[in-house]
């Protein structure tokens, strides 16, 4: 079994910063690709940023230049810095991890609980 524990949501003012964390536990061999999606209200899920095991990183275009995606692979933990945040930010963020549980097993892709980020005035 794999939890993933986020933290750092909030309420900021639009043009702020806030920093998002997700902590991967349990029963882990490797974990490939992390990432942070994200979900507005009566919108689909998307994805925000991901990196992999090696560092590679993808940012959605929409926060290419705010958004920084980092790892601690010692402590299966990624890393969301956000700044300049705009109200349009504004969303339930998940992490995603895919798991390798043991050597010989498939990859399985795990999920956060969610944490609500809110840029308002």
């Amino acid at each position: 079994q794999v939890q993933l524990v986020e933290s750092g949501g909030g309420l900021v003012l639009p043009g702020g910063s806030l920093g998002l964390s997700c902590a991967a536990s349990g029963t882990i061999f490797s974990i490939n690709r992390m990432g942070w999606y994200r979900q507005a209200l009566g919108m689909e899920r998307e994805l925000v940023a991901s990196i992999t095991s090696g560092g590679r990183t993808t940012y959605a275009d929409f926060v290419k230049g705010r958004f920084t995606i980092s790892r601690d692979g010692a402590r299966n933990t990624v890393y969301l810095r956000m700044n300049s945040l705009k109200p349009e930010d504004t969303a339930v963020y998940y992490c995603s991890a895919a798991v390798r549980v043991y050597s010989d097993y498939a990859e399985t892709n795990y999920w956060g609980q969610g944490t609500q980020v809110t840029v308002s005035s």
